[in-house]
C-alpha cells in the first residue's frame, strides 16, 4: 500500500518544480522603479548560475493542516535538483533530469515518475536551462506594494504563471538587492498555500553529478508512477 506522507510529498513537487522553473530562468533586483527592469535582473542573474545551493523552510497550509519542514536544496543545470528535508523528519525528492523519485527513509517503498511527466502539470523542463524570461512565463506580472518583504531593501513580485492559471491563483516572489530569490509563495485556487523562504545561498558550488541520483536501498519497492 503507497504511503499516504508520499502521495502529498508528490503534490508538494508540483510546486517545487514551478519554483524551479522561476529560479534557473529568473532574476532580482535592488528596487528599480520599473517591473521589467527587476524581472530582467533576475532572468539575468539565474541565466548565469550553473548550480545553486540553499537551505530552504517549506510551509503548507491547506486541507486542514499547517506543515513546517525544512532543509537542504542543491539545484544544477541542466534539469537536476534535489530537495533533501531534514526536519521534523527526514525525505528526499530527487531528479537527474530524466527521474524524480520520491523517498522516506525508512518506507518500503520510493515512487518513480519521468520528468517529462512532471512537465505536464509543472513548468515546462526547457526553464531549468534558464533560457527564458520571467515576464514571459508570469502574467500580470506587478509589484505587490501590500505584500511586506522579510528583509529590509527587498521587494515583492506577484503573477500567475501562464501553464497553470486554472490551478494557481498568484505567486509572489520576494527579490533581494542581490538579485536573489529569497522567498516564494505559491496561493492555489482551492485555497491552500505553500511558502518557500532559501537562506544561505551558495552560488555556482561544485556539485556532483552523482548527488542527483538515486539508488532505491535493498528491500525498497520501486513503484513507477506513470504522471497525468
Amino acid at each position: 500500500m503507497t504511503s499516504p506522507i508520499l502521495t502529498v510529498n508528490q503534490h508538494s513537487t508540483g510546486l517545487k518544480w514551478i519554483f524551479f522553473g522561476l529560479v534557473l530562468s529568473a532574476v532580482a533586483a535592488a528596487a528599480p522603479a520599473d517591473v521589467t527592469q527587476v524581472a530582467r535582473a533576475v532572468d539575468e542573474h539565474y541565466n548565469r548560475l550553473r548550480s545553486l545551493e540553499a537551505d530552504f523552510t517549506e510551509n503548507y497550509q491547506g486541507a486542514g493542516m499547517d506543515r513546517t519542514e525544512s532543509g537542504t536544496l542543491w539545484l544544477k543545470k541542466p534539469g537536476k535538483m534535489r530537495w533533501e528535508y531534514r526536519s521534523p523528519r527526514e525525505k528526499l525528492f530527487v531528479t537527474d533530469g530524466k527521474d524524480a523519485w520520491f523517498y522516506l527513509p525508512g518506507e518500503r517503498q520510493a515512487r518513480r515518475t519521468p520528468v517529462r511527466k512532471l512537465e505536464d502539470l509543472r513548468s515546462p523542463l526547457g526553464l531549468l536551462l534558464g533560457k527564458t524570461r520571467l515576464e514571459k512565463e508570469l502574467q500580470s506580472l506587478s509589484f505587490a506594494p501590500d505584500v511586506p518583504p522579510t528583509a529590509p531593501g527587498d521587494v515583492v513580485l506577484r503573477g500567475v504563471p501562464r501553464e497553470l492559471a486554472d490551478r494557481i491563483s498568484q505567486v509572489l516572489l520576494e527579490i533581494t538587492p542581490q538579485h536573489q530569490i529569497a522567498r516564494l509563495e505559491i496561493q492555489e485556487a482551492d485555497g491552500s498555500r505553500t511558502e518557500y523562504r532559501f537562506s544561505q545561498q551558495r552560488e555556482n558550488v561544485e556539485v556532483a553529478d552523482g548527488r542527483f541520483h538515486f539508488s532505491p536501498p535493498a528491500g525498497v519497492e520501486t513503484i513507477d508512477d506513470p504522471g497525468p
